[in-house]
């Protein structure tokens, strides 16, 4: 007898158990997929696994993990500005997001995006950016229907198997402009 899988989102501060190994797994099948947050083709796993190993390492970086029965399915980043960005102090920018598309359809995709959105609002940014490639359909459709508003459109934003494609400016206030400084 199967029940309703178990979801979760939280942030990840250490890998414990198979953590890293679940990470790499899903990054790799979110990246086949074509929604690789940037890679067109999975890295070598020990590229991989120095990957996310370093980011863990990266102060301005913090990395939000999905999970369906315990299991590591996705993934978003949280980045900070740096701190010599004094004029972009009050934004930050969500990135690196994917859910495997074996753990798709069970709002995780949401769930991480609002996650990301809470702990950017808890650590006083007023708003966080984003991008997409704009064939990227089910994410820009997940963006907007969660108030980002797109900006701008660069013609020439990546180039997937010899083709230019453009990709989308995203921006989202999370504390009213009236109310935060920016």
């Amino acid at each position: 007898m199967t029940g309703t899988p178990k979801t979760a989102v939280e942030r990840l501060e250490a890998f414990s158990g198979t953590d890293l190994n679940d990470l790499c797994d899903a990054a790799e099948d979110a990246i086949k997929a074509g929604g690789g947050f940037g890679w067109l083709s999975a890295p070598p796993r020990h590229i991989m696994e120095s990957y996310w190993r370093g980011v863990l390492l990266v102060p301005e970086r913090r990395i939000f993990v999905a999970r369906l029965d315990g299991t590591i399915c996705g993934s978003a980043q949280l980045a900070r500005p740096p701190r010599n960005n004094e004029a972009q102090a009050f934004a930050a920018q969500l990135t690196s997001n994917f859910i495997a598309p074996w753990a798709r359809g069970h709002g995780l995709a949401r769930r991480i995006v609002v996650a990301v959105e809470e702990a950017a609002h808890a650590g006083g940014f007023a708003v966080l950016n984003l991008d997409v490639r704009a064939t990227q359909e089910a994410a820009i459709q997940l963006y907007e229907s969660l108030g980002y508003v797109r900006w701008g459109t660069h013609p020439a934003y990546a180039r997937v198997e010899g083709h230019t494609m453009p990709g989308y400016f995203y921006y989202k206030r999370l504390i009213p402009e009236d109310q935060g400084p920016a």
